[in-house]
């Protein structure tokens, strides 16, 4: 870090979109609000997936709408904050309009990361541990090139229909199991950075996914700090140069 006065931010899962264009478009303004709140601090930015619903990008199309997002994201690189993104698994479509258009890089797999001595793996944290066998198949089907190609050979009124259908109904599925923390032992993500500390030392594993605020200390003085997200909590981590803090975004009334 540069300078002791500027922090590093995380947040995730805005999942802009849903549940429909009126209460999306509150959620978008909220969190460019947050932003202007720390650009001046702001080191970096990090954020790690489903800032979308659902995202895709054609040949010479991008979906309609979330102009206030990209023009924040695009501004904060202006001035010359780093700025940067890891697909989640409801905007695992991303081609190069990010890095071309917004000077933000992409990362589709958890990438590790060094600040003011501490160690960092990063990343948006779906299809990582044990478990959830049948996604782990999808997210291989979608991410081949040739899935990508066929689905882009949609129209995109029609493309993105199917697509936002299909969103709706994982997010039907999944309910409100991803409120409840379901203990060290039965919590993937932390069996997996368990697992990764047996061959390799991260001070701090953060991931989002998960849909819950989660700060859990490991062994070998290691946390795992999961975003939660900005549907109900409005949650984010902050990395001051020493230690990261899980914190949720209050406006004043």
């Amino acid at each position: 870090m540069d300078s002791p006065a500027k922090h590093i931010y995380f947040l995730s899962d805005f999942h802009l979109g849903a549940p429909d264009a009126a209460a999306s478009l509150q959620r978008e303004k909220k969190i460019c609000r947050f932003l202007d709140a720390i650009k001046e601090k702001a080191e970096a930015i990090f954020v790690l997936g489903d800032l979308f619903d659902f995202w895709f990008e054609y040949s010479t199309v991008v979906p309609k709408g979330y102009v206030r997002i990209l023009g924040k994201l695009a501004e904060l690189t202006d001035r010359g904050i780093p700025v940067h993104f890891f697909v989640g698994n409801h905007d695992m479509w991303m081609k190069d309009y990010f890095q071309k258009e917004l000077n933000i890089p992409v990362y589709f797999h958890p990438k590790t990361f060094h600040f003011n001595h501490k160690k960092f793996l990063i990343g948006h944290g779906d299809g990582l541990g044990p478990g959830d066998k049948g996604y782990k198949m999808m997210k291989k089907v979608f991410r081949n090139p040739l899935s990508q190609w066929l689905f882009g050979i949609f129209p995109p009124y029609l493309g993105m229909g199917l697509a936002n259908y299909f969103s709706r109904k994982s997010r039907a599925k999944t309910g409100t199991v991803d409120e409840t923390f379901m203990g060290e032992e039965n919590e993937w993500l932390i069996i997996y950075c368990k697992e990764l500390l047996k061959e390799e030392h991260f001070d701090f594993f953060v991931f989002g996914h998960r849909h819950l605020p989660i700060d859990v200390a490991l062994p070998q003085n290691s946390r795992y700090i999961n975003l939660g997200e900005w549907i109900k909590y409005f949650s984010y981590a902050v990395f001051d140069g020493e230690t990261m803090h899980l914190r949720y975004y209050k406006e004043e009334a």
